[in-house]
């Protein structure tokens, strides 16, 4: 039912081909990955590469990062806010990621342990514009972002493969608009976005 694929240097070729066949072939699968740090219910599941004792186990916050190290941050600054987490996915950064912002967005929203959402983006692609227009349209539950990649210069691959700006369109700038827009708390950096978090947390 869950696979996670924590590989990276999967060609993207690759990564369509085998995403399609399983979503033809074994619909009840869902694949997490390629080139991403796994799933962590803390004090629940660990399946993936992510350090146990940097997320605080019981709620209410869930965590969707395409940043492995980001993912590790934002765990490591809400546990030191003492703020919980109810299950932490890293989605991975390549251009044919198996499960989606939304995905997760849809399933955070439906739980009822999960109050509020963090969501860690980077440039390249459009799933953070995606992601905003869901949360604007279809969650009742506070999130706030950060958005990795704000200096990188446009046509330079950044880290992760599918973290490229091409013809304007992927820019981190673009992206904090639509999350703003979509009534996000965005952060300038990691630790805002915990803070930020911080605020929803007190106010739930």
């Amino acid at each position: 039912e869950l696979v996670v694929v924590i590989t990276e240097g999967v060609p993207a070729q690759d990564e369509a081909w085998f995403f399609n066949k399983v979503k033809r072939d074994f619909p009840g699968t869902r694949i997490i990955g390629p080139n991403c740090p796994g799933i962590i219910s803390p004090g629940k599941a660990n399946i993936g590469i992510t350090a146990g004792e940097i997320a605080l186990a019981g709620g209410p916050v869930g965590i969707v990062s395409r940043s492995g190290t980001l993912t590790y941050q934002a765990l490591y600054e809400l546990k030191l806010q003492d703020i919980g987490v109810t299950t932490c996915v890293g989605i991975g950064g390549d251009p044919v990621p198996g499960t989606s912002f939304i995905d997760c967005l849809e399933a955070f929203e439906a739980d009822p342990e999960t109050k509020a959402v963090m969501l860690i983006g980077e440039i390249g692609g459009s799933a953070e514009e995606e992601a905003a227009e869901f949360i604007k349209n279809k969650m009742t539950k506070p999130v706030s972002a950060y958005i990795a990649g704000v200096t990188a210069p446009p046509g330079k691959k950044m880290g992760h493969a599918g973290a490229i700006v091409s013809g304007g369109k992927g820019t981190a700038a673009a992206k904090m608009e639509a999350l703003a827009d979509a009534g996000v708390k965005v952060g300038n950096n990691p630790t805002e976005a915990g803070e930020l978090m911080v605020e929803i947390v007190k106010g739930l």
